[in-house]
This record gives C-alpha cells, structure tokens and sequence, in this order.
C-alpha cells in the first residue's frame, strides 16, 4: 500500500471514530456522518470490530470498543477509587478482560502498612478472585450480582486475604469490574457483609459517569 493510500485509510477511520463520539450508529448513519459510501463506511467499521477499536451491539449499532473504554475508565474511575479507598481504608482496583486473563488498570492503595495490593498492569488468569469470577462470567457470580450486586472472594486467591467486586456496566454490557480488596483480618464478617453495597454503589456511580462522557 502506497504512503497515499495510507494516509487516506487513517483519514478513513479518524473520521469514523470522531464521528462515534457524537453517539452510536448503523453503518449508513455512519457514513452520513463522515460522508464515506456505506459499504466503505461498514468495511472499515467491521475492521476497527476486529481490533477492539470499536464494538458491534445486537442492534447492529457500532460503539466505540475496549480500547477506548480502558482510557475512559482509568480517568473517570480513579476519583471514585480514591473516594472507596479512604472511605473503607482498603485497595480498590479497576480490571478490565483481556482475553482469558484480566488486567489492573488503575489501582489506590490502602494506606495500612498490612494491605492487599496488586501493581497497575498486573495481570491473572481468570477466573481467579472476585473480580476474575466476574469477569468471566461465573454462573455463580453472575447469580451473586443479580441478588446483591456484588460477588465476593474470601481466601480463594490467597489465603488471608479477601476481595468483593462489582461491575462498571454500559449499557446492559459488563465492561469492567471494580474491587475492593484486604486481609481478611480486618473484617468484621467478610468482605462482602463489610464493604459490598458500597463497593456496588460506587460501580454504579462509575457506570453512570461512564455513560454521561458518551
């Protein structure tokens, strides 16, 4: 391919990811956005699916994808973060899925010297701790956030140490799950009696926020 033909590809697919930032859209309203024929309009749309870069609803409707919804998060979620952590006085991370693995993206620690803490871009397989269950979709877990909105670990990871977790939603999908985690010393029940309905509040006002810089 040419430097010309490049160029005018990037030129492409900048226009259509500036012009999902007005909102979703089909692949024809996308190329009354960007002026583009639809068919080039859908070719590239379903390119950019392939690379995170953009998401595809059931309604056909693209969206933008998990590329930029990790940098969404880790700037909105990490206020809100702050705010769990000096509230409860324990970690609170944000992960994101990567394949069968999921990823810290953002993380404030607690300020105990004794803490459960995981450095940003720490990864583990799934479906390890409350927010792996979670995040891969754990009958179990999924079940445990319809009735309480929240699912907790409590020494299966690592022994000592607990986790509850809820997720960051945007529309009706999980894109994230926020965590909150400690020694198990330190709770009075568990991590889920203790923190749960704050965690999945503080999830909800993230998912919220989510959705208002869309």
């Amino acid at each position: 391919m040419s430097e010309t033909s490049s160029n005018r590809q990037l030129e492409r697919i900048s226009l259509i990811l500036d012009a999902l930032e007005f909102g979703d859209a089909t692949a024809s309203e996308l190329a009354r956005r960007t002026g583009l024929s639809t068919s080039t309009a859908h070719r590239l749309a379903l390119s950019l699916v392939d690379y995170d870069f953009l998401r595809r609803e059931s309604s056909g409707n693209y969206s933008l994808g998990r590329r930029f919804v990790r940098s969404r998060l880790e700037i909105i979620g990490l206020s809100y973060l702050t705010e769990l952590r000096d509230t409860t006085g324990e970690t609170s991370q944000l992960w994101i899925r990567r394949g069968d693995s999921r990823v810290c993206v953002a993380s404030v620690d607690s300020r105990h010297e004794l803490k459960a803490t995981l450095p940003v871009g720490a990864t583990l397989t799934l479906p390890q701790g409350s927010s792996g269950r979670l995040l891969a979709f754990d009958p179990d877990a999924i079940a445990a956030i319809e009735s309480t909105g929240w699912v907790e670990s409590v020494g299966l990871r690592t022994p000592g140490l607990g986790s509850v977790s809820a997720p960051i939603t945007q529309k009706d999908h999980i894109v994230a799950a926020i965590c909150l985690a400690m020694p198990l010393s330190r709770c009075e029940v568990s991590p889920g009696a203790d923190h749960g309905q704050l965690v999945a509040n503080t999830a909800a006002q993230i998912s919220a926020a989510f959705s208002d810089q869309r």
